[in-house]
């Protein structure tokens, strides 16, 4: 800026030196002119540079009221700047309009076809070193006491819902209900996982029995001594039952399940004592001491497995994360309507975000003019307009003086006619 501040001081240099070299003459048509041309380019430079000056600070240091506006009311300047841009430049349909123009389905997919699976496998590898580098500072105790307190403060309903939403949308729930049932006959095979069931199945008989009143506890004991409750059965019948389930798609258990988890995300979000005993159900394991251990122990034998995968000299946990990356970039350049969808839910959720956070968008920019202090928003104020301003004063010289002469040009034309 100091180049134009010593221009706008040249002009006005100028201005002075004309009238003091042309005061001598000033008796003549011409030299009254000219003077009066310097005269008025002399006032209109001063009080420019008094008008630019006081934007600033106090012109010559003395006390004249309203100048210095700018460190005077920073604070105001940056409450309405905050305002101005929060609420009425980056309003949230502007915002919403600008996310959606963005084509983040072609920006997916130039940059996934400029990965190359070396620049993947060299990037996981670095991460994966710098996690192991990081690991050691946290005993297993340590992370996993920070992955409770994170679990502690995160609501566990609204997360169920979401997940159980997803999942359904993807049929995941399908699957995993077949798979859980084809899971449970398996092991049902195996001799020792019969025998535990056939025993939980005896201690149930047995509370149950103890329950009930005389006569049917009188029935039961008969039913028992004659063999007509046979263990053995029940757990045959409940082997043929999950192979069925597993088996066939349109089993009644399994529309059952079906409806109760079609229903379940909207209880989690709606039903305040629902939430509230998950909510308690999760406190109560997190605090459990054996969850607690389990969860040390799991960190604990997580990070000297990552550890020692590391070590080697090919790591099965990078090759296999660098082949599920390749994977998912293969499939981001080749599949259009992925990378649309893709898209559309970043779009989406950037949306959100916005919806979310634009009442404190005014509040954020106010804080962050605030923060430059008065001598700071001074400085970023000249930097940006401060050769505007300079050449505010050199206008002001110019205009000054042919305002001048035009007005000394119209004082002769009088007196000639």
């Amino acid at each position: 800026m100091r180049p134009k501040r010593r221009l706008a001081l040249a002009v006005l240099l100028a201005a002075a030196v004309a009238a003091v070299a042309i005061f001598p003459f000033r008796a003549t048509w011409w030299g009254g002119w000219i003077l009066a041309v310097a005269e008025a380019g002399i006032v209109g430079g001063l009080a420019d540079w008094f008008a630019v000056t006081a934007i600033f600070r106090r012109p010559l240091g003395l006390p004249i009221p309203h100048t210095g506006l700018v460190p005077a009311n920073w604070e105001l300047m940056a409450r309405r700047v905050g305002t101005m841009v929060g609420d009425r430049v980056l309003t949230r349909e502007y915002v919403a309009r600008e996310i959606d123009r963005l084509d983040v389905a072609g920006l997916l997919a130039r940059g996934a076809s400029r990965l190359t699976a070396e620049e993947i496998a060299s990037i996981t590898r670095v991460a994966a070193r710098w996690l192991v580098d990081e690991l050691p500072s946290l005993s297993g105790a340590d992370a996993a006491g920070r992955l409770r307190a994170l679990i502690r403060e995160w609501p566990l309903a609204p997360a169920l819902a979401r997940g159980l939403e997803a999942a359904r949308e993807q049929g995941w729930d399908q699957r995993v209900i077949a798979a859980a049932a084809e899971a449970v006959s398996a092991a049902l095979d195996r001799p020792m996982f019969r025998a535990a069931v056939t025993d939980v199945i005896d201690d149930l008989i047995t509370r149950y029995r103890a329950r009930a009143g005389r006569y049917p506890r009188l029935l039961l004991s008969v039913a028992d001594l004659f063999g007509m409750i046979d263990r053995q059965r029940m757990v045959s019948a409940l082997h043929a039952g999950l192979r069925e389930v597993a088996r066939d798609p349109g089993h009644p258990l399994r529309r059952q399940i079906d409806e109760a988890l079609a229903g379940l995300p909207g209880r989690l979000r709606e039903d305040a004592a629902l939430a509230a005993r998950v909510e308690a159900l999760k406190a109560e394991l997190l605090d459990d001491e054996l969850v607690t251990g389990v969860a040390e122990e799991a960190m604990a034998g997580l990070q000297r497995a990552l550890e020692a995968d590391l070590a080697g000299v090919e790591s099965h946990i990078v090759g296999w994360v660098v082949d599920r990356l390749e994977e998912g970039r293969r499939r981001m350049v080749e599949d259009a309507a992925l990378r649309t969808a893709l898209g559309d839910w970043v779009k989406a959720r950037a949306v959100e975000i916005v919806d979310r956070s634009h009442g404190r968008m005014a509040v954020f920019i106010e804080n962050g003019v605030r923060a430059l202090g008065p001598e700071g928003a001074v400085r970023l104020i000249e930097e940006h307009a401060g050769d505007d301003l300079q050449y505010i004063r050199v206008n002001g010289t110019v205009v000054g003086g042919l305002a001048g002469g035009g007005i000394y040009g119209v004082h002769l034309l009088l007196r000639l006619l």
